[in-house]
């Protein structure tokens, strides 16, 4: 698959989005102290393209800045520099008119943590119904019960269900009702910032199944957020590798996993526990990420590079397409990989 190709249309286009957080001390302790302001890139130059009905997996360690992507893109955070196109509109504008809210329609999230994004005090119903409320997609009582247990069913739960409240269910069942809200409006772009990874394994697969399935069955196009690679091979048809804010690989999935080429790339695959290699050792992720307030100049993965040499340590490189993926490193652009 060719990544630049001019006559793609892609529903989302990431254009150099970044975003600096000031995490400064208090202005009276900065100057008792003399210390300077602290500004941390949390995202830094990262553009990619999503097609309609395909998912993008965007992978790295904690703390490489994909949930600020995702926040990015659902309007959370404003972008310090760069854009969001939304079905080739500026979504970061659109956002902040009057019509924005049939922008948000269109585009919703699923959070991390089913424990923490379902308010306890309400039901289900109503945890359901709010956004076809705030929509103004429906407002009859009726109407509401009859479009929640349409929902509720579609995720695999019953509508009865709909009168409980969030802790008589399991954390794959609260998921599921997570993304029953998040399915409420109908949207065709849905962010999912590591939806699994606070569930056990059999039931991160479930999850995993209805979300594909729902897809199939919606058209819809995903971005995901995870840290976990076995669970990228299985949902995602593009993978972006993220290192301290910045994408150093971008590849389709089949591309990315048969012949992975950034260094940091490779040494996450190389981490995985494989089952036809149970006699030989695991290969653990050398090193640690570089403290982001301070990130290395040049390459920011030279620390833990074994391939890195002095432009490594003074330039910064861009991702430049290397076939069907591109990759932002001197080592796979001076043919040393």
């Amino acid at each position: 698959m060719n990544l630049d190709r001019p006559d793609h249309h892609p529903l989302v286009r990431a254009t150099d989005l970044a975003r600096t957080f000031d995490v400064s001390a208090p202005w009276l302790n900065r100057v008792l102290e003399r210390q300077p302001r602290q500004l941390l890139r949390a995202v830094d130059g990262v553009s990619f393209d999503i097609q309609r009905g395909q998912t993008l997996a965007l992978v790295g360690e904690s703390g490489c800045g994909k949930s600020t992507v995702a926040r990015l893109l659902v309007g959370l955070h404003e972008p310090t520099r760069g854009g969001f196109q939304f079905d080739g509109q500026d979504a970061h504008a659109a956002f902040k008119t009057p019509q924005g809210s049939q922008l948000r329609r269109r585009i919703q999230m699923i959070f991390q943590d089913p424990y923490a994004s379902l308010n306890p005090r309400w039901r289900v119903q109503d945890i359901v119904a709010e956004p076809l409320i705030e929509h103004g997609i429906a407002s009859e009582p009726a109407a509401l019960r009859a479009r929640v247990g349409e929902l509720l069913h579609s995720v695999g739960l019953s509508p009865q269900d709909a009168s409980k409240y969030p802790h008589q269910f399991s954390g794959g069942q609260r998921q599921r009702i997570s993304i029953a809200r998040a399915l409420a409006t109908q949207p065709e772009f849905l962010v999912c910032d590591e939806p699994t990874s606070a569930l056990d394994v059999s039931v991160q697969a479930q999850v995993l199944n209805l979300m594909k399935d729902l897809q199939r069955e919606r058209g819809l196009t995903y971005l995901f957020i995870s840290h976990n690679l076995a669970v990228v091979r299985h949902v995602s048809d593009q993978v972006g590798v993220m290192y301290l804010g910045r994408l150093v690989e971008l590849a389709d999935k089949h591309t990315l996993f048969d012949s992975p080429r950034h260094p940091y790339t490779r040494m996450l695959l190389d981490a995985i526990p494989k089952m036809h290699d149970t006699g030989r050792a695991r290969v653990p992720v050398s090193g640690e990420v570089p403290n982001p307030l301070n990130p290395p100049s040049g390459c920011a993965f030279n620390p833990r590079c074994p391939h890195a040499n002095e432009r490594c340590r003074v330039e910064r490189p861009v991702l430049l397409g290397f076939g069907d993926a591109r990759v932002a490193c001197h080592a796979v652009e001076d043919n040393r990989i």
